[in-house]
């Protein structure tokens, strides 16, 4: 059975959007994919359809949330592959190395 942690990578703060996006699976990720698209394009539905499969293989997930919609994935993290999947758009703007 896969362990399943639930973060946040971001956050309104009184000093504006604070992001941390930058550090999931930080310098050990092998692969790092990054969706972009408009809002409500699927981006947090492909994730979550991701982390389940993924999760049906015992692997174990951590989920980052979106700040403003906690119903929203913002990114998954399967640590032991050491891939991530990010939404690269706004407010936490992601772009390839």
């Amino acid at each position: 059975m896969s362990q399943v942690r639930n973060l946040f990578a971001g956050g309104n703060t009184t000093q504006g959007f604070v992001s941390f996006f930058h550090e999931i699976m930080g310098e050990d990720a092998k692969r790092r994919f990054i969706l972009k698209g408009g809002p409500g394009t699927g981006k947090s539905t492909f994730m979550n359809k991701i982390a389940v499969e993924i999760g049906s293989y015992g692997y174990d997930l951590e989920k980052f949330y979106c700040s403003s919609d906690v119903t929203s994935l913002d990114g998954i993290a399967i640590p032991a592959l050491k891939v991530a999947i990010v939404d690269g758009t706004a407010p936490h703007i992601i772009e390839p190395d």
